[in-house]
């Protein structure tokens, strides 16, 4: 019911706008980036960003809340479309097209799962030495710990024996240059292999698939959007391994913003306009199933800025719009809890016995870990964004208001109810003259708690492309960025902060109107 209230309350995304989405890491959000601004020239774009793993992209996909995002073979292959052996690009074609779906575009580099190590790890080079080495311990991606194609099939190939620890990709070099882990699951076109002097392991006995990078996209995309469509074409084989890593590299090395990285590598390498060229046809095509691909030019990307200030990446020109987002998502959320949570709370007073049914089960959904039920809303809903995420704020922030509601009415004084009775008021009105002006300041408080905890939780609904400040915390993520993560933590903290002033102040008036009376 909520959700349909939810989904006819906001406004539908608009049909002309290409939306383009990316995982969250730094090569998918800077291609996300090459994507849209190629395409926008030619169409309204929208870059949907960091929405998380694979699993949820391709149900945003599915559903048409983006139209096309980077995406590689490989995880095509065997996290779509389940394959235990590799399929050709034919037949990946074939299976997709029921589902609505298309793969074009290949970008020219490849880019495999591998596992590193530090140099000075001993006896370690390739991925059958780890076998011999029982006592080293792994710090996976949980992306790729669950993955088809990831660590289980690796473990069972090399007969390893060691239980991995679950890390972010953002911060498993950190933890590998500290010696909190030995060994790591990387990208090959990760910039941060050269700089921490780590050794690629050797897949002696070829485990991991080709990951060429392709757009996995919409079938009705190239129809919706010839003249987009036919630019972004172009990109095809231009991208090199090279060009990636010094892409890569700005990004995390020296801080340097995704949108700026892919406009620089686009006015580096310059296009054939699209009326000469309007499909791929007459063009070397990288082979993807023997590995060859089309050589770029020597990347240009510039490399020479030094990292930002602090103060420049908090107060940078996007905070307006994720402070705006953030506080939509929590006003929003915390009214719909008080519309549904006071009335459940009154019940809870007034019929005993509901009252554990109906807390247990507000405390029951709260508990129910924040990931987990994005991921379960977004096929629920058919949709990812601010719907989910509101549905999903709305149900943390339940359990406060319908617990103090419950409290505040079960507190008030039985003398002053039997006062009512004898006024001559029937139940409603004295719940509604009585109860309810002696429990509002105990109400009050668990709408407090649940608009300071929801400031907090908000920062989720970045990951399904819903903004707010958590975008900045994903981007900080993914590249490892301290000030970046600061920078969307400080400003919900000071949110937080003033929300719980203005509800003190509110509470406050309130008392003193209610002494006065």
């Amino acid at each position: 019911m909520c959700a349909a209230l939810l989904s006819a309350a906001l406004p539908a995304l608009a049909d002309d706008v290409l939306r383009v989405g990316s995982k969250r890491f730094t090569e998918s959000y800077i291609l996300a980036e090459v994507v849209t601004q190629t395409a926008a020239p030619h169409a309204r774009t929208e870059h949907r960003q960091g929405l998380g793993n694979t699993a949820i992209v391709l149900e945003a996909l599915k559903n048409g809340s983006i139209d096309v995002y980077p995406e590689y073979v490989g995880t095509i292959d065997q996290e779509v479309l389940k394959h235990d052996k590799p399929a050709s690009l034919e037949q990946i074609r074939r299976e997709l097209a029921p589902m609505g779906l298309g793969v074009a575009i290949p970008l020219g580099f490849n880019n495999t799962y591998a596992l590193a190590v530090r140099s000075d790890t001993a006896g370690v080079r390739t991925l059958s030495d780890l076998a011999r080495q029982p006592g080293l311990r792994f710090g996976l991606s949980h992306e790729f710990i669950g993955r088809a194609d990831g660590w289980a099939g690796l473990r069972q190939r090399y007969g390893l024996l060691q239980e991995p620890r679950g890390l972010d990709h953002g911060i498993a070099y950190e933890a590998l240059a500290q010696r909190q882990v030995d060994v790591i699951d990387i990208y090959s076109t990760d910039a941060k292999i050269g700089r921490y002097k780590l050794t690629v392991l050797e897949d002696d006995k070829h485990y991991f698939p080709r990951y060429d990078a392709v757009l996995l996209y919409r079938l009705d995309a190239a129809r919706r959007f010839p003249a987009a469509w036919a630019a972004l074409q172009k990109l095809e084989g231009r991208i090199s391994a090279t060009d990636m890593i010094a892409m890569n590299g700005a990004a995390e090395l020296q801080g340097q913003p995704f949108a700026g990285i892919a406009k620089n590598w686009l006015m580096s390498h310059p296009a054939e306009p699209v009326s000469t060229l309007g499909s791929s046809r007459g063009r070397p095509v990288p082979d993807m199933d023997t590995g060859s691909s089309a050589s770029a030019l020597p990347p240009r990307v510039n490399t020479g800025s030094a990292a930002p200030k602090f103060t420049d990446v908090l107060f940078a020109s996007d905070l307006g719009r994720l402070t705006g987002q953030h506080v939509l998502l929590v006003a929003l959320s915390v009214l719909l809890a008080c519309v549904v949570g006071v009335p459940l709370g009154i019940v809870a007073a007034c019929q005993t016995r509901l009252r554990q049914s109906v807390l247990g089960l507000a405390g029951m959904l709260q508990t129910i870990p924040s990931l987990a039920l994005l991921a379960i809303l977004i096929p629920l809903l058919g949709r990812i964004g601010i719907v989910p995420a509101l549905v999903a704020l709305f149900v943390y922030a339940l359990l406060p208001i319908v617990r103090n509601t419950c409290t505040g009415l079960a507190g008030v004084p039985r003398g002053l109810q039997q006062a009512g009775l004898a006024l001559g008021l029937n139940r409603w009105q004295r719940l509604w003259h009585v109860e309810l002006p002696l429990a509002l300041p105990v109400i009050l408080a668990g709408v407090k708690t649940a608009a300071v905890m929801s400031v907090g939780t908000a920062t989720i609904a970045a990951f399904i492309g819903a903004g707010g400040y958590g975008e900045r915390i994903t981007t900080g993520l993914a590249l490892n960025d301290n000030n970046m993560m600061l920078a969307g933590a400080i400003p919900a903290a000071v949110l937080a902060l003033l929300t719980q002033a203005l509800f003190e102040l509110a509470e406050r008036r309130f008392v003193v109107q209610q002494v006065r009376h």
